[in-house]
């Protein structure tokens, strides 16, 4: 029986759909022990984030939101509206004092909590933060100065030498409670119609996949990473960007592995340098909201961009894939075809628009929003910067990729291009990557080069000049 000065606590998911390795979880069921309360999970439905969301990452997070609620025996509560009004209505409907969240740093999530903060006083709750989507977070690591890094290798050594928490336990018992469904629960977000084929999607899912990549691909990661035609990734950005696994956990697995067997270092070694990169750019994020939209570095002069019917038509095909450049293509379709793409092909297909098509970078971050299930703005925004040369220790943007190379050197049996090209399934081997010099005619109706790159490399360098020279 409930104590009847029992006082209940909640426990706001976001990105964060898991019950292991959660420290607001564990906070929220903290309090509620020591208050004989239960814990009230609770999902919210924000209806600007699902207008910003594309099907694939909506479907995939509609899912997620099912794994969970399954996991929590049916008892997640979730809510559609706008969240300072939902938690203010459901703290008092359940009579709770605290909401506990893993803190938020995007500039949309720093914005939504300051207005659930202030919903949340005039009710006499509090919003609790514990811990952070982020092994570090945003914030914390300065230089000498105090200040933050401009460059990632030694905001990574920052990093490293900052350190991070252990991966915190799930609890044996969470004393959920009971709250009536006619009183707070909307039902389970609908899961989207999208052609992509999709992983599946829950906490014990991604541990899953974790757990064989560990086993199966850690071995060699360093340098399979680079091949898009072999499974040598993790594709973890998908339950990272959820908050189905936490890097926390990653990192503690992978010094697991290294521990077990030091032949393993280098890839290890590998894979968190790309966690410090995800962290680098959330924390450029952090100290400098408005790379979300707008240009940390303008390097070119404005008339170096396409406009009008020129940037419509080169969208259209770099958008369809079909380019005429089969990497470029083959990366095109994966994203329609799995709302994901392999990393090194997402630099290529990002130089390509932004340097062979003359297209501003914030044209393909809006388009790899709309269909990435991985779709996370720090990443997403901040990667395409580099690639444009406009952000923080970006590549210099007379670092232009060439198609046709990359795809000989990191696609060299045409396996990758043969997969989401068809059209092209019939020219073996690296000739794949240059279909225009294997007959007459290009096959299957694929398409003629929209431009030829040797020319464009040269444009967009003047261009650069121009903009060293302004």
């Amino acid at each position: 029986m409930t104590a009847p000065d029992a006082r209940p606590t909640v426990a706001w998911f976001r990105r964060d759909l898991r019950l292991a390795d959660n420290p607001a979880l564990v906070a929220a069921v903290e309090e509620a022990r020591e208050a004989r309360g239960g814990v009230v999970p609770l999902f919210i439905l924000d209806p600007r984030l699902e207008r910003a969301s594309g099907a694939p990452r909506a479907a995939h997070l509609a899912r997620s939101v099912a794994a969970l609620s399954e996991a929590t025996g049916g008892r997640l509560v979730v809510r559609r509206g706008a969240p300072q009004d939902v938690l203010a209505g459901v703290v008092r409907d359940v009579g709770a004092t605290s909401v506990h969240v893993a803190a938020s740093f995007e500039p949309f999530g720093a914005r939504r909590d300051a207005a659930v903060e202030a919903a949340l006083a005039e009710t006499g709750a509090r919003l609790v933060r514990t811990g952070s989507p982020y092994a570090v977070a945003p914030g914390r690591v300065l230089n000498r100065a105090g200040e933050p890094f401009q460059v990632f290798t030694p905001f990574r050594d920052a990093w490293l030498a900052h350190g991070w928490r252990a991966p915190v336990a799930r609890p044996r018992e969470i004393p959920w409670a009971d709250v009536p469904p006619d009183r707070t629960r909307d039902g389970l977000p609908e899961v989207p119609v999208t052609d992509a084929d999709l992983p599946a999607a829950g906490e014990r899912a991604a541990r899953d996949r974790w757990h064989r990549f560990l086993r199966e691909h850690l071995r060699g990661y360093a340098a399979e990473r680079e091949r898009p035609d072999r499974p040598g990734t993790s594709r973890a950005s998908v339950a990272l960007k959820w908050g189905e696994l936490h890097p926390r956990t990653l990192l503690a697995d992978l010094h697991a592995a290294v521990t077990d067997d030091r032949t393993l270092a280098d890839d290890a070694v590998r894979f968190r340098t790309e966690l410090a990169w995800r962290e680098f750019h959330a924390d450029v994020l952090h100290h400098h909201p408005g790379a979300a939209s707008r240009s940390l570095r303008q390097i070119l002069p404005e008339d170096a961009w396409a406009t009008g019917a020129a940037e419509r038509d080169a969208l259209a095909a770099w958008t369809a894939g079909r380019t005429g450049y089969p990497l470029v293509d083959a990366g095109m379709r994966q994203l329609l075809g799995e709302g994901w793409v392999h990393n090194r092909v997402r630099m290529v297909v990002a130089s390509f628009l932004v340097k062979d098509l003359h297209v501003r970078w914030q044209r393909g971050a809006e388009h790899f929003m709309a269909h990435l299930v991985d779709g996370d703005v720090p990443q997403n925004q901040l990667n395409w910067q580099w690639v444009a040369g406009t952000g923080r220790d970006a590549a210099p943007y007379f670092r232009i990729f060439n198609p046709v190379k990359q795809g000989k050197d990191f696609d060299p049996d045409g396996d990758y291009v043969r997969r989401w090209v068809p059209e092209l399934r019939g020219i073996p081997g690296t000739a794949v990557h240059e279909p225009w010099l294997v007959g007459d005619a290009l096959p299957g109706g694929y398409p003629e080069r929209v431009v030829d790159h040797a020319v464009e490399r040269k444009v967009a360098l003047d261009d650069f000049a121009r903009g060293r020279a302004s």
